[in-house]
This record gives C-alpha cells, structure tokens and sequence, in this order.
C-alpha cells in the first residue's frame, strides 16, 4: 500500500500541472483542457457510497493539511468536540504551523507538525493512528491529497470545490467506491440555519412538490483576490483569468440539491450556461500594475466574466438556477430559493416563506420556525453560534461529521455530491464555451440516484456528541 501510495505523485502527473515547483500554495493557469473526461459509459459502480455507513470510531483521529484562511477555524473547531484527537497539522510555511499550536495550548490536543517541504503532508498521511484528514489547500491540491488519503485508509473531508475537472470527480468516487473511505466536500452553507429549516420543511411536505430552486455565490471578493496579504501567492486570483464559468458553484448548489434530493431520487440531466463580460476585474490589474510592478503579470489577461448564470434541469423536471459574481459591487447573496407547488421559501435580503402570492408575518415566521427547526439546530446551534464560523454553520457542519463518524452514521454528504456539485464548474465552462450551448450532466452514482435514501438530518440515531467549549 505504501509503495502504490509513493507511486502515486508519478502516476497520476503532478509535476505535469506544476504543483511541484509551486507547492502547497501554488496554482496553475487551468485551459480548456482540463476539461477532457473519459465517457461516462466506461464507468460503472464499484460500490455505492451513499448511505455507507463506515464502523463506528469512538475517538476520531485526525490530521490536517493546510492552515491558511479555513484552516485554522477548522482545527479550533475541532479541538471543542467530544471524540477528536488532533495527531498531526500541516502547512508549507512553519511560521503558520506554529501559530495553530500556540492556538491549542490550552487545551487537550498536542498535535504533531509537519511543513518546510512540498510533501511534508504526506509523511502525516502515511501515519498509522489517524482517521481522518481534513483538507484546507488551494484548490488544485484538493483531488491529489483526497485520493491519496483515501489510498492510505483516512477518510477526507475536502473543502470546496472538491475538483476541478471531470476527470478528478471520477477520480474522488471511483477513489472512494475502492477504499471504501468517505470522501465529504466541506459545504457549510448546507448546514446555515434557514437552509436547515427549509430543508426539514420539504422533508414534511411543506412546500408540496418542489418545481425550482435557485442559489448564488455573489460576494464582491475583489480587494481580497488583489490583495497581497489575501491569498497566498495570488492564487485565487489566478483562478479567475482563463477560466470562465461558475467557479464556485457548491454554496448555493448544496443546500438547492439536499431539498430536491439529487442524487438520492433525482439527477441533473444537462445544463446550460453564459457569462457576462468582464467589467472589473481586468481593469483594475491594469491600475494597479500602473502604480505596482508586482501586478504586471496580471495586467492584460482575459478573467472570467462578473457574472455567471447557470441552468440546470434535472431528470424529474426540476429546474435550478445557479449564479455566480465575485467581482461586482453588490450585497452578499446566495438567493437559497425554494419554489414548491404549496409554498415558496427566499433567504435573501431577509428569510421569507409565502403561501401564495402574499409573503407571511413576522409572527407567522416565528410560529413555522418553532415547528421545524430540526433536531440538529435545537442540539447544538446555541453552541455553534457561540463558537462562531460563518454564524455557526462552520461549527455545525464539522460536529454533524465528527458525530456521524463516531456513530457510524452515513455522512449527510457523500463523494457523489463531492463530485456532481464540483462538476458545475468545468461543465459551466465548457457550455459559456460555446454560447450556452447545453451540456449533459454526469450521473457519478451509475443510476444508483433511483434508489438512494434521501438525507437524514432527524438525528434519530447519534446526535450523542457533546461540544467542549474549552477544548478539553
């Protein structure tokens, strides 16, 4: 196993996308080939991971890779629930390393470290005692790190996007259907308050059928992605010029595919998807490098449009919209609208639920939020709100997988969603591409979609794992 694992690098061509000259904070300039995946014909199931319910572990041990911006929140996290075990963190820079074990000073975890090198992660990973490994790299890391975890017998948890191309969604499940590891991508939002609600109120049928859902990603990152203290070698910059498409697709899509059962009952069938043009951010690398020499490799490149919509229409005859806008000035917004035959839910500017054609009250809000706040919520969104992240979803999102772990529960979000949600992205660009032309989804469960379980969030079983506000 350790031999294969060693293997791997060589393989499957990393040197070849320039990670290792660029390290664990590098990014390559990603072209249409990346696009390029073997036919979904060829594929077929090796196992269906959802509703795989992995042994029970009492105690979770884990090792983290990458300490950056999301990082850090997660080993804090972490290091407050009943069960976890840090054994080992890792980043390329040291200094980052030291500032997460001063963090954890106070508390029971004193975690081995590993940095100063491309591949220090892997000398944690190939460690016998840990679990779980949980991934807060730049996103071309992401795919290399999850299979190799799961080749060395670790689950993953991956933040988003889980991949980049195709053929890296296939290489998480058919990675994940061998090992049989779970692979879940990190999608908080699915975990925010109202999108927890509304999900336990279609579960009851208040909306009726669902007909259509829409989701967002527009947050004006634009200062941050020219910032030389944001990302680490601008590497979130350099994701958006020659890549054109919804980038981000997972924070509005997640919580839309829960409620309408994707994957588990439903599927996307094909999508299309345009782009506006570019109206800010190709300007303003050419301010900036008027004023800064350090810029000019990012004067005169052609990024990816301001905003980017994208339509998918699924194998019930659902229909979702997906946006995507990170450099226009505009509130945040990730829409989370839920269109049933019954009733209609809205998250922003301000949660609303209609009936018809008229929205409810505040009272009347009060009263169904009484009703359906789901168990999880009631369990420890006090706690989560205290501990922070994002509101509190971060912190449910990271206790609801230790829980299900320690419990031996399917996970909420298995490799299929990983890679169908992740799939957006490439598939959107291959569609902007060609003048919106529409472009068939792949099915990553092989027609296993038909009989899945919906997700549970009842907490019928587990829901038994406490939260350490302390860290001890």
């Amino acid at each position: 196993m350790k031999n294969n694992r060693r293997n791997f690098l060589r393989v499957s061509g990393l040197g070849g996308l320039g990670l290792v000259s660029s390290g664990l904070i590098g990014c390559k300039e990603t072209t249409n080939e990346f696009l390029a995946s073997t036919p979904t014909s060829s594929r077929s199931q090796r196992f269906n991971m959802s509703g795989y319910a992995a042994p029970k572990l009492e105690t979770v041990r884990m090792g983290f890779i990458g300490l950056g911006m999301r990082g850090p929140g997660g080993v804090d996290a972490m290091s407050k629930i009943e069960g976890v075990e840090i054994k080992g963190i890792c980043d390329l820079r040291p200094k980052e390393v030291e500032k997460v074990q001063k963090m954890l000073e106070d508390t029971s975890h004193n975690p081995d470290s590993y940095s100063g090198s491309d591949y220090a992660w892997k000398e944690m990973v190939d460690r016998d005692d840990i679990d779980l490994i949980y991934i807060a790299t730049p996103w071309d890391w992401h795919v290399p790190m999850a299979v190799y975890s799961m080749e060395a017998g670790k689950h993953v948890a991956v933040e988003v996007p889980a991949a980049k191309t195709i053929d890296e969604c296939w290489e998480l499940v058919e990675t994940s259907e061998k090992t049989k590891k779970h692979c879940m991508m990190l999608e908080n939002c699915c975990y925010d308050f109202f999108e927890l609600l509304t999900l336990n109120m279609a579960r009851q049928g208040f909306f009726g059928e669902i007909i259509h859902g829409e989701g967002a990603y527009i947050h004006d990152l634009v200062d941050l992605n020219f910032s030389k203290d944001g990302y680490e070698d601008m590497w979130r910059l350099k994701e958006n010029y020659q890549r054109n498409g919804n980038l981000y697709p997972t924070h509005g899509l997640g919580p839309i595919c829960q409620v309408m059962n994707i994957n588990r009952g439903d599927q996307m069938d094909y999508l299309t998807s345009l782009s506006s043009n570019d109206f800010t951010m190709g300007k303003r690398a050419k301010e900036l490098a008027s004023e800064d020499e350090f810029y000019e490799p990012f004067a005169g490149k052609s990024y990816r449009g301001n905003m980017n919509t994208t339509i998918i229409k699924t194998k019930n005859g659902r229909s979702i919209m997906i946006q995507h806008d990170v450099s226009s000035p505009r509130p945040y917004s990730r829409i989370h609208l839920l269109s049933g035959t019954k009733a209609i839910a809205r998250k922003w500017p301000s949660p609303k639920i209609a009936y018809g054609h008229e929205w409810i009250s505040e009272d009347e809000m009060k009263v169904l939020e009484e009703k359906y706040t789901p168990e999880i919520v009631k369990k420890v969104g006090t706690m989560a709100k205290k501990i922070g992240g994002h509101g509190g979803m971060d912190f449910i999102m990271r206790w609801r997988l230790i829980d299900c772990l320690r419990n031996g529960l399917p996970l909420d979000q298995d490799v299929y969603d990983a890679a169908l949600w992740s799939s957006i992205a490439p598939l959107s660009e291959e569609s902007v591409k060609n003048r919106a032309k529409s472009v068939d989804v792949p099915d990553f469960t092989n027609g296993a979609w038909k009989k899945n379980k919906p997700v549970d969030i009842s907490l019928a079983k587990g829901g038994n794992t406490n939260v350490l506000l302390n860290g001890n």
